[in-house]
């Protein structure tokens, strides 16, 4: 007999975990003795120590790429040699980026923002600003990018830095109007400070506020341009240190551009004007104009308009120049969207944005500022995205965005991660992703294309799965630390555009965001993909080459807990699960019936949240919609939301559940096998002994948790420690069953309400638990105390008192031993729930694949039932040799493909997965981990090898059982932020 021992490397825990064994024939019960460190084994066994291979101090978590938008964008740079991007942030981050795959991230310490950034150009160094007035020098010549150089301002603020093209001198302005020089080399101040009394002498009476900006002159380096804040500009000469010129505008100056010959300079200015300065006639800008402004009858000066934040003067040999500018738009209209105008010549285009702009930049084909610039796209860096214009096309289109910055375009809901994908997958995604871009690109190349990336050896397909609040599944291409989208699915398009003032059945559910992705299964190598929606509904969809028109097909499955049922004392006569003989007949009542039943009043019954298509829907190459399975309303009350989903393509099955109970549904024969209360599931292998609650009209419902004291009868009500009873209140309860103080019955508003998020909130992930009722134990053993109530019930059960419910929070389908005399294995579904039950139900599935089209797949009860504390996160499966076993799946085969031949037809079903393909012996083992324990039962004797007690103070959000360097590993994410990995390992 193999000996376990789940080891605890990744906790930054030093305590070790002993060996427990136990034969698998024994008779010491499920729990066996339990050991101080949380280890379980047979009674009197001597504990052995297994010599470690691994240490906590092997894993480490280190940032390897961070990927999407940066995080509140302050500053832009571009290098127009090494054609790369830098981003600043207000957290004091730095993001690099170049050709797509070359992301890089930096983060200076003081976690200050950063201000302005310039590179300098061609030479892989990078100059910052931070707010905390130091400049900082980065080097980009390396794979880590690191600080050279600092240099702290203490007495000044700064405002504004500029460094010219080959120039070895750094300018820096403050809040004071001062000007200070830094050598860039040394990086340190030269000395050479231009006070702002004696730049300005006697051209204002007062001081011209902090320095805006600072250029030199493209005819001549020495010569420095200085703006003021209040209109003053300074021309001032480095070398006899005086100012050459001097102007003044009464309206404040808010950026400055040269034109390229150096005679003439451009200002934009806070009243939404542009004034152009010649240098031979300072006194008075020879050019103003207010682009936006209205033009006034009487020939007065156009109305102000808002400030121009900043402008570009851009010129080109073959054409007029370009003027580009960002805000300046009339006040009339306040409703208008940020804009970034184009002015070319004589036409003014405006390009309106959906987000405001943080600054932009014009991307020109020479770096020198006294030749002609040729611009060629504009970078505009937006609060919540980058944009890069297009200026050599007319209508000014932009470029397709190669980063991954749009993760977040609509909020994420939920992700899964996918590692060793079948390697065709990610270029058949890509493939049909690409025919589903949008078209107005510009059929330019990315004009950021700077930058080396290498693959490296080590690479491997990995896939992230996004869904997302608007309905929408993005697949990412995760391979080589790279994140690159390969396909978009819109999951609303299954169902019908809802009307103004129509949407109130989904209203009772969710406030916002009906088609919000909930959960998600994929199996790669059928490539069938599920999708749960937060309106209670079950996409099935098949991938497919090639475009079909065809009906969507659907069920509606009704699927509520009967309270009425559990509050009447007289006991159930009907057995909840009838045999096989009796199976299709009861089928006809355990579906959703399809029609709409006539109602009294206005009280909804037996109608959907969603209307789904009626219509030929014609589905390009890709996923398409193979089924929809939707709850419906039952007497008033709307479905409540799934909290778990399992799908099997080798045996054609699709599983979810909520906190009313459990559905299973054939997608093959689009029927619907079982739906069914989760209390009926357990049948009479029930442990508990549920007691009916006659309703207390002086009591309120509240949510509690119940925990089980030293007595295995009596019962303790607490508070809530956990988010699985959290969640029963606004997710998993029957607000219209259960009793006010008052006795009045809530009205469906009251629902909507109990049931309401906030807006941009993701919904609920797992609604682990949503037990309600008074649960005590007949008998009490000693072999059956530790496996069901030594444990306290606190995290997973909550108290109501006329409501008892018990969510599904996991289900898995394998084969394995279904019941303890059990000599071969079986088709099953594990599921797992709120309450930290396991119930194993056996699936009767036809003998032949030529009869699964048309003979029925039986489901009954298999009396297995097995107990955790804490709700059920996952399961998996070992063989008798430990390894992990796969689920059985089918090989994909285009369902629409053009050779009907019947090798393209048949099916071909791969029941284990390769490295378990010998003989499985006479008994595997099952891995079930809950939010608070792991446990490993043998099985067919389900025997209780081992259990591990996770945590006490917090709780798990998400485990799986996964393979690591030829190990098996239970890895735990834990709500206080911890990362535990749970080794298996065998002597």
């Amino acid at each position: 007999m193999k000996k376990f021992n789940f080891r605890k490397v990744l906790d930054g825990l030093t305590a070790a975990s002993p060996v427990g064994s136990s034969s698998g024939g024994s008779g010491s019960g499920a729990g066996g003795s339990v050991h101080p460190g949380g280890t379980a084994g047979a009674a009197g066994t001597p504990r052995e120590e297994i010599q470690e291979t691994l240490t906590s101090d092997y894993f480490q978590i280190c940032k390897t790429v961070r990927h999407g938008f940066p995080y509140l964008p302050t500053a832009l740079a571009f290098d127009p040699v090494q054609k790369i991007l830098a981003i600043g942030t207000r957290t004091g981050a730095i993001r690099i980026l170049g050709r797509p795959g070359v992301d890089c991230y930096c983060q200076h310490e003081s976690g200050a923002a950063v201000l302005q950034l310039q590179f300098l150009i061609n030479e892989g160094a990078l100059v910052s600003a931070c707010a905390d007035d130091a400049l900082h020098l980065w080097n980009l010549r390396q794979k880590r990018p690191a600080i050279l150089h600092s240099l702290k301002f203490n007495r000044e603020r700064i405002t504004y830095c500029h460094l010219p093209f080959q120039s070895k001198w750094l300018y820096v302005g403050t809040e004071r109007g001062n000007t200070h020089i830094v050598n860039i080399e040394s990086f340190i101040l030269s000395g050479y400070v231009i006070m702002w009394n004696k730049a300005i002498e006697l051209s204002t009476k007062t001081h011209p506020g902090p320095v805006v900006h600072l250029s030199d002159s493209p005819r001549d380096e020495g010569k420095l341009l200085i703006g003021y804040e209040n209109g003053t500009i300074v021309f001032w000469d480095l070398r006899s240190k005086r100012a050459d010129l001097r102007a003044y505008y009464d309206e404040a100056i808010h950026s400055v551009a040269w034109h390229h010959e150096g005679k003439q300079f451009m200002c934009s200015h806070s009243d939404g004007s542009l004034t152009l300065w010649n240098l031979k006639s300072p006194n008075r800008p020879f050019q103003t104009t207010i682009p936006h402004g209205k033009v006034q009858r009487d020939g007065k000066k156009p109305e102000s308009c808002k400030p121009i934040l900043k402008v570009e003067y851009k010129t080109c040999k073959n054409s007029e120049p370009f003027v580009i500018f960002s805000g300046g738009l009339s006040y009339d209209k306040p409703c208008r969207r940020p804009s970034l105008t184009i002015m070319h010549g004589k036409a003014i285009t405006v390009l309106e944005m959906d987000h405001p702009i943080v600054d932009f930049l014009t991307l020109c084909e020479t770096p020198y500022p006294n030749e002609f610039q040729e611009p060629y796209a504009v970078v505009v860096l937006l609060e919540k995205d980058l944009i890069v214009v297009d200026l050599t096309q007319s209508n000014f289109p932009i470029f397709e965005n190669p980063y991954p910055i749009d993760i977040h375009e609509s909020p994420v809901t939920c992700t899964e991660y996918f590692a060793d994908c079948p390697p065709d997958l990610i270029p058949v995604l890509y493939s049909v992703g690409a025919k589903h871009k949008k078209q107005g690109y510009s059929n330019k190349e990315w004009p950021i294309s700077g930058g080396a990336w290498n693959l490296g050896a080590q690479t491997y397909p990995e896939i992230i799965i996004t869904g997302h609040a608007d309905g929408s599944v993005k697949f990412w291409d995760a391979s080589a630390i790279t994140l690159q989208m390969l396909y978009k699915l819109k999951t609303s398009k299954v169902f019908e555009k809802q009307k103004v003032g129509e949407g109130k059945a989904t209203a009772e559910i969710v406030e916002e965001d009906p088609f919000a992705v909930q959960m998600m299964y994929w199996c790669p190598e059928s490539r069938i993909f599920c999708v749960a929606g937060v309106s209670a509904y079950v996409i099935v969809y098949r991938f497919s080459k090639h475009e079909v028109n065809t009906e969507i097909a659907s069920l509606e499955v009704r699927l509520q807990c009967e309270v009425e049922d559990i509050i009447t004392p007289e006991p159930e006569t009907n057995p909840p699960f009838p045999d096989a003989s009796s199976q299709p007949p009861s089928l006809k009542s355990l579906s959703g019936s399809t029609n709409t039943v006539a109602c009294e009043g206005t009280m909804k019954d037996s109608i959907p949240c969603l209307s789904v298509k009626a219509r030929p829907v014609r589905m390009p190459p890709g996923y398409q919609a193979d089924l929809v399975i939707q709850l419906v309303w039952v007497d008033g009350e709307p479905p409540q939301q799934i909290t778990s989903l399992a799908v099997n393509s080798a045996y054609g099955l699709v599983a979810f559940g909520n906190c009313n109970g459990l559905a299973v549904v054939d997608f093959m024969q689009k029927t619907v096998l079982l739906s069914m209360g989760t209390l009926d599931l357990y049948g009479s292998s029930d442990p508990y002994q549920r007691q009916p609650r006659s309703p207390r009209k002086s009591r309120q419902f509240a949510a509690g948790l119940t925990e089980l004291s030293d007595s295995p009868v009596s019962l303790e009500l607490e508070r809530c420690k956990s988010p699985t009873s959290d969640h029963v209140n606004g997710h998993c309860t029957s607000p219209t069953s259960q009793s006010c103080s008052s006795g009045k019955r809530l009205s469906s508003a009251d629902v909507s309400r109990a049931n309401r998020r906030g807006p941009g909130r993701p919904p609920f992930r797992k609604a682990q638990s949503a037990a309600c009722m008074e649960i005590s134990l007949p008998v009490t053993t000693e072999e059956n105390r530790e496996n069901s109530f030594s444990r306290s019930r606190s995290s997973s059960v909550s108290s109501i008192d006329r409501d008892s419910k018990e969510a599904i929070t996991a289900l898995y389908f394998m084969e394995s031993f279904a019941r303890k005399n059990d000599s071969a294995v079986s088709s099953c579904l594990w599921v797992g729930t709120g309450l930290g039950m396991v119930i194993i139900l056996s699936l009767n599935l036809p003998a032949s694949d030529d009869l699964r089209q048309s003979e029925p797949v039986m489901v009954s009860p298999s009396g297995t039932v097995l107990t955790l504390k804490g709700a059920v996160l996952t399961f998996a499966c070992l063989d008798c040799m430990g390894t992990l076993t796969h689920q059985p799946y089918e090989v994909w085969r285009d369902p629409h493909s053009a050779d009907d031949g019947d090798k393209t037809r048949k099916r071909k079903l791969v029941m284990h997965s390769p490295s378990s393909s010998q003989d499985m012996g006479d008994h595997q083992f099952a891995v079930i981990c809950s939010e608070k324990q792991a446990k490993v039962f043998s099985l067919p004797s389900q025997t209780c090898l081992y259990v591990h007690n996770i945590t006490e103070t917090s709780f798990l959000l998400r485990a799986d059982v996964v393979t690591l360097c030829n190990s098996v590993c239970l890895a735990c994410f834990c709500a206080n932020g911890h990362i535990m990995t749970l080794r298996y390992l065998s002597n």
